[in-house]
């Protein structure tokens, strides 16, 4: 899965083959907007990924923190695709603390099922007087 000649390949088409992203399109949108660092500084999407790299990337809510164990310009399975990075222990603890954080912030407020009927208002109108009063 390595490339032949150079063992080098561009930061787009690693993202693109490791998973990170759908298309090599989106991956080089990503590295274009600076979302995707190289060792800590923003890079072109052409620039060339090498073994021992370390990238940070950012995709929507998630931020990773990779280093580069394996080179590849083809996209294959996700298993073989995981075998090209090792991503830190912060990232993945981060990950998690942010993925349980937003599942408390959501579990908070549940909207009603329905909407309220003339019982409901009527009580809610007499908690309303209650208050104002």
């Amino acid at each position: 899965m390595s490339t032949a000649a150079t063992g080098h390949v561009r930061i787009d088409a690693w993202l693109w083959a490791a998973r990170f992203f759908k298309t090599r399109a989106l991956a080089k949108q990503a590295v274009e907007r600076g979302r995707v660092l190289l060792d800590g500084a923003a890079c072109k999407p052409s620039h060339f990924v090498d073994v021992g790299d370390v990238l940070r990337i950012t995709r929507g809510e998630d931020n990773f923190e990779v280093e580069v164990t394996g080179l590849a310009h083809k996209r294959g399975s996700a298993a073989l695709a995981q075998t090209l990075y090792r991503e830190s222990r912060e990232s993945i603890e981060a990950r998690e603390a942010a993925r349980e954080r937003h599942r408390a912030e959501r579990a908070g407020f549940t909207p009603p099922p329905r909407r309220p009927d003339k019982r409901a208002r009527r009580l809610l109108r007499a908690l309303g007087d209650i208050d104002a009063g």
